[in-house]
């Protein structure tokens, strides 16, 4: 029968009916079905090699083992959280949290995450910094690659593949995560921190002779040989570990790569702790290992 006004055309029927590429149902016969979830390696082969590449979208080795290692001092309204996000990443892993003295209560969330072989938890006695809780988690690390991850939800662990793809793929040692080259959520906060990061990063860079974006980020990714050899060298207990991870990656002609990523900062209120004393101390490491171990 032939369509008239007013009226739907008649279908076609049987099974050769065209079928939806994405739900695999037959097309425009009115039936509504549920959404199919396609597959990573389906959505790579619609897309194409190339695109899924620049998207981040690549096959990570099953057999490939993250190391991530998480200093806390004083973060029990968000440590948990944390945990349960980078254990929701799918990649196999190792979590080393270091509490580093903890005074809030942060050692009680701790004890009370649910265990697994994943999961090692350590502690030190007295709060010592940053830089002291990465060297007792580097010396343990057992992982294909290690990855620094803060415990305030500042960086989301959602981005540990696409920081991971430059390792994967064989062509980086280092990869640094820039908050200052990205085109997703960045909160908008302190005017005068952000001049302070691009004047340091900066200055990192006319030593080091590289051209990062952002030299005091939180995500760095090593190849875990990397951290074998710079490992027992740190010397640094606070956040001036930024640096001197920084120009000891950089000495050694490592190969670093940059990846912008989202950044949720908080303010002071909600528990930010660096502040101008780092900022002058970090200056110093600069200078202090630009030659030197």
């Amino acid at each position: 029968m032939n369509a008239t006004a007013g009226n739907e055309p008649e279908r076609p029927t049987g099974d050769k009916s065209p079928t939806c590429p994405l739900c695999g149902g037959a097309l425009c016969d009115g039936t509504v079905r549920e959404p199919v979830d396609p597959s990573p390696e389906q959505v790579r082969r619609w897309l194409g090699e190339g695109a899924s590449r620049r998207l981040g979208l690549y096959a990570v080795p099953p057999d490939l083992k993250l190391s991530v290692v998480i200093p806390v001092y004083n973060e029990k309204d968000t440590v948990a959280e944390l945990v349960r996000r980078v254990r929701a990443v799918p990649i196999a892993k190792e979590i080393w949290i270091v509490d580093d003295g903890s005074t809030d209560g942060t050692s009680d969330v701790l004890a009370e995450l649910p265990p697994g072989e994943d999961l090692h938890l350590l502690r030190h006695e007295r709060n010592r910094g940053k830089g002291a809780a990465l060297r007792t988690a580097f010396a343990r690390v057992s992982g294909d690659v290690v990855i620094v991850q803060d415990a305030d939800l500042e960086y989301d662990p959602a981005q540990y593949p696409r920081l991971l793809q430059p390792i994967v793929e064989g062509v980086g040692d280092v990869v640094f995560g820039s908050r200052f080259q990205s085109d997703v959520p960045h909160r908008v906060l302190y005017f005068w921190h952000s001049v302070a990061n691009r004047f340091l990063t900066t200055v990192s860079n006319m030593f080091t002779d590289l051209n990062l974006t952002d030299m005091e980020t939180c995500y760095k990714v090593f190849r875990r040989e990397v951290i074998e050899a710079i490992g027992p060298t740190l010397k640094q207990n606070r956040f001036g570990i930024e640096p001197e991870l920084t120009a000891k990656v950089a000495r050694r002609g490592y190969r670093i790569y940059e990846l912008g990523i989202s950044y949720f900062g908080r303010t002071y209120q909600e528990g930010k702790k660096i502040g101008l004393l780092d900022a002058l101390k970090a200056f110093w490491c600069i200078l202090r290992y630009w030659k030197w171990d």
